[in-house]
C-alpha cells in the first residue's frame, strides 16, 4: 500500500488515519522531539547496521569526483557526509530537510567533518532546484514520512540530469518467517529504547508503525517507474528489513 492521500484527503500517520494537511506537521513534531538523540538511537535500533546500509547505498550510487548530489530529507547528514567524501572538492552536495532541528544538527556535523556544504530547509514535494541539475539524488529513511510520496519522487526525478540516479534507502517488507520476531522487536523493544534513551516512546512507536504501512519493494519499484525512472531495481538488505531502490533518468 502507498501512503499517498486517498480521495477523502486522508493518509497514514503510522497506523492512524489523519487529514493529509496535518501529516507534515505531525511528522515535524516527531523529529523535533527525537533530533538530539537521533544518531544514538539509530545505532542502538540497528545495532550499527545502518552505517553499512548507507555505505552500500553510496557505493551503488555511481557518484564520482566532481558530481552534484542532492540529499533529500538528509537529517543529521550521515549520507551527505559520505557523498561529500565521494565527490571531493570539485563536487557539490546539497543537504535538505523539512525539519529545522534535524537540519541544524546535520549542518554542524558536516562542519565538524570539515565539509562546507550548502543546506536548504525545504519540502521534498517542492524542491527549490532547476530541472536536470543533479547527477544523483538520494533519500535515506525519509520517504515513508512524506505525505505525497508520488509527488516527492516526481520532484526528485525532475531535478536529475539525464543518466542521473535516484536512490531510495528505506525500511521495507521483511522476509515472512522473520516477521513475528521483527514485530516483537519493533513494537516492544523500540518504544522501550525510545523511552529510556530519548524520553519519547510515542515517536518510536510511530516510526515502527510507519514502516508497516510503507509500500513493499515491488510497490515502490512501480512508484519509481511511474515517476519516470527507468531500469529500476532493488536490493534487499538484512532479509528485507531495508531495501535500496535505484532508478535512472533517461
Amino acid at each position: 500500500m502507498t501512503q499517498n492521500p486517498d480521495r477523502r484527503g486522508t493518509t497514514h500517520f503510522g497506523f492512524e488515519t489523519v487529514d493529509a494537511r496535518d501529516k507534515a506537521g505531525r511528522v515535524r513534531g516527531v523529529f523535533d522531539s527525537v533530533a538530539d538523540k537521533y544518531d544514538v538511537m539509530n545505532d542502538l535500533m540497528s545495532l550499527g547496521l545502518h552505517r553499512l546500509w548507507k555505505r552500500f547505498a553510496v557505493a551503488l550510487s555511481g557518484v564520482r569526483p566532481g558530481d552534484r548530489v542532492l540529499d533529500v530529507a538528509g537529517g543529521t547528514a550521515d549520507m551527505a557526509r559520505r557523498f561529500a567524501d565521494a565527490v571531493g572538492a570539485d563536487g557539490e552536495v546539497w543537504l535538505t530537510d523539512i525539519n529545522q532541528a534535524m537540519l541544524a544538527i546535520g549542518r554542524d556535523r558536516l562542519l565538524d567533518h570539515g565539509v562546507l556544504a550548502p543546506v536548504a530547509l525545504c519540502d521534498a514535494e517542492r524542491l527549490p532546484f532547476p530541472p536536470s541539475h543533479f547527477d544523483c539524488v538520494c533519500v535515506a529513511f525519509g520517504l515513508r514520512n512524506m505525505t505525497h510520496q508520488d509527488r516527492a519522487l516526481a520532484e526528485m526525478a525532475r531535478v536529475l540530469k539525464p543518466g542521473g540516479r535516484l536512490l531510495v534507502l528505506e525500511f521495507s517488507k521483511v522476509w515472512k518467517p522473520l516477521a513475528p520476531a521483527y514485530d516483537l522487536y519493533s513494537f516492544r523493544v523500540l518504544p522501550w529504547l525510545g523511552e529510556r534513551v530519548a524520553a519519547d516512546a510515542a515517536s518510536y512507536r510511530y516510526l515502527a508503525e510507519s514502516i508497516r504501512v510503507h509500500p513493499s519493494q515491488e510497490e515502490l519499484k512501480a512508484m519509481l517507474e511511474a515517476a519516470g525512472l527507468a531500469r529500476v531495481e532493488y536490493f534487499n538488505l538484512n532479509l528485507g528489513v531495508v531495501a535500496l531502490h535505484r532508478g535512472y533518468k533517461l
